[in-house]
């Protein structure tokens, strides 16, 4: 099942380098250089030569990381500069050095200053005037397309690993979680490699390229858009064999502009296939029919109709779900159909790779909550911590879900913000704010400015009537007391918002309170997002 159409490392020739000086070196000229260090990834001096770079320093230096946090820096590290929102990577060159790494890959035209504020830190004590006979600096026109061509250089050269790619609106992180669980019973330890968390940028991505070693035979590896060229950027870093699309939704349309559009980025992720490929959709997603055609590979769906080996399907409430797949029977732990689908997904692509049903099902049994995403705590009340992201999709699903489960007490939920919606914000919070008010929920807490059309979309249509408590505000610590003063025993609480609203304060509060126990093995998790 490996695609071997990319065995080959490009040539060298084929970057070319973007200057000579009397202070620097030809790294075309220099990619050459050998290193024995196994832990090695690359050499400087072949940096520069893949990148089409200017080398000043140490040509030998050996590279074993790649980071873009100078508070990370180290000896064997290659740090890259990148502006970021608030502060330049380049601002904080001298202190990388300071700390040993073993090359910078800087910005060309930033060259001089950045070489002045080393003389000046040299001169005035600050940085050991040997930094640079043990460091390199590598100048490329752009530090953030050169690390991805770095990235896309070293995973060609894991010549045995077949590669997995999941992308979508919602769903990535746990889906691709649900497939590292269920193919990691089914191949030899320390084969399996996923990126960490939700690394799935065009920096996270191209990062995450560099924890692969020749020993790992299966990748799976998040890879997310926010806006329009950038899965170009991923799937040339990545090239898949198999690709997973879980849902076409909402989630950045505020920056892509609109579903049709997200979709046309989403599907790039078939982009580089050649025929040998396979693409995995939802069978009931919106755009299946445009997912699907003109892909030059294999397309297979996924979902309760479409799974290959799919028998029965149970809802467990909070204990998640009870799946019968090929005469296994699955204790699937994760709660809600937004997390079915999502192990569907991973069902689908263990079929396709024909993976011993046995060890798949071991392996998705096994499954735990990322922080933030489906956690469920229990004491006093219930808590769904669901709180790592939200978008008019995601926000639905988790209100159908509490809607759905059969409760003795009261229903609660404590809704933040929905961020990243440009100018449908005030229209989605207010169809956030109907959901709510149709809702068999017992007092609905909002959070945040944007939250605030959801709460007046409630009031306006009659909470009273349905004896719905409404509450709003922008302030945490007046939400901390107004949701902890309202609690019962036996309540079901739900709290969920966007990254940026931080609503891990309110379930912080919670646990302080006792109202919910604490548990470290569930805060940590181990798999999941949705």
């Amino acid at each position: 099942m490996i695609d071997d159409r990319e065995t080959g490392l490009p040539s060298q020739s084929t970057y070319a380098p973007q200057m000579n000086s009397a202070n620097g070196t030809n790294c075309a000229n220099a990619a050459d250089h050998g290193h024995e260090n196994p832990q090695s990834l690359f050499s400087a001096g072949e940096i520069g030569g893949i990148v089409g770079g200017a080398c000043y320093g140490n040509l030998d230096a050996e590279i074993a990381s790649v980071i873009v946090d100078s508070r990370m820096a180290g000896p064997g590290a290659l740090f890259v500069a990148l502006p970021g929102d608030n502060v330049d990577g380049h601002d904080f060159i001298v202190d990388a050095l300071q700390k040993g790494v073993s090359a910078v890959l800087a910005s060309l035209r930033r060259a001089s200053e950045i070489k002045s504020r080393i003389e000046h830190a040299t001169s005035a004590g600050a940085l050991h005037k040997d930094a640079l006979r043990n460091a390199c600096l590598v100048f490329v026109d752009e530090p953030l397309r050169a690390v991805q061509l770095l990235a896309k250089d070293y995973r060609r050269r894991m010549r045995n690993l077949f590669r997995i790619g999941v992308t979508g609106s919602s769903g990535k992180t746990t889906t691709k979680e649900c497939i590292g669980a269920a193919l990691a019973f089914a191949y030899p330890e320390g084969t399996v490699i996923m990126n960490e968390g939700n690394l799935n940028s065009d920096i996270g991505l191209a990062l995450s390229m560099f924890t692969i070693r020749p020993e790992h035979r299966i990748g799976i590896f998040e890879m997310g858009m926010n806006r329009i060229g950038e899965m170009d950027e991923l799937d040339e870093i990545y090239e898949p064999d198999m690709a997973v699309i879980t849902n076409i939704g909402t989630a950045h349309i505020g920056i892509i502009g609109s579903r049709d559009k997200i979709a046309a980025e989403k599907k790039k992720i078939f982009s580089r296939f050649t025929g040998k490929q396979t693409g995995i959709v939802w069978e009931a997603d919106d755009f299946r029919d445009f997912l699907e055609s003109d892909v030059q590979g294999k397309i297979v769906e996924y979902g309760l109709s479409t799974t290959q080996g799919l028998q029965t399907v149970q809802d467990l409430g909070l204990s998640g779900w009870k799946i019968v797949w090929k005469n296994q029977t699955i204790r699937f732990p994760l709660p809600g159909k937004h997390n079915l689908n999502n192990c569907l997904a991973a069902l689908s692509v263990v079929s396709e790779l024909e993976v011993n049903p046995t060890l798949a099902a071991r392996g998705l049994e096994a499954v735990k909550p990322l922080f933030g995403r489906s956690e469920i705590f229990e004491g006093r009340i219930a808590l769904i911590r669901d709180c790592y992201n939200a978008n008019p999709d995601s926000m639905a699903a988790a209100l159908d879900f509490v809607d759905s489960l059969e409760w003795a007490g009261r229903k609660i939920c404590v809704l933040g913000s929905m961020l990243e919606l440009g100018g449908s914000s005030q229209q989605e919070h207010r169809e956030l704010g109907r959901r709510v008010a149709d809702s068999n929920v017992n007092a609905a807490f909002f959070f945040g400015d944007e939250a605030r059309f959801a709460y007046d979309e409630v009031f306006k249509l009659g909470s009273n009537t349905k004896q719905m408590a409404v509450f709003h505000t922008s302030d945490i610590e007046e939400l901390n007391n107004a949701v902890t003063d309202y609690l019962q025993q036996g309540d079901l609480v739900l709290v969920k918002g966007s990254r940026g609203m931080a609503l891990e304060r309110l379930t912080n509060a919670l646990f302080e309170a006792g109202l919910v126990n604490f548990t470290l093995d569930k805060h940590e998790g181990g798999g999941h997002a949705t």
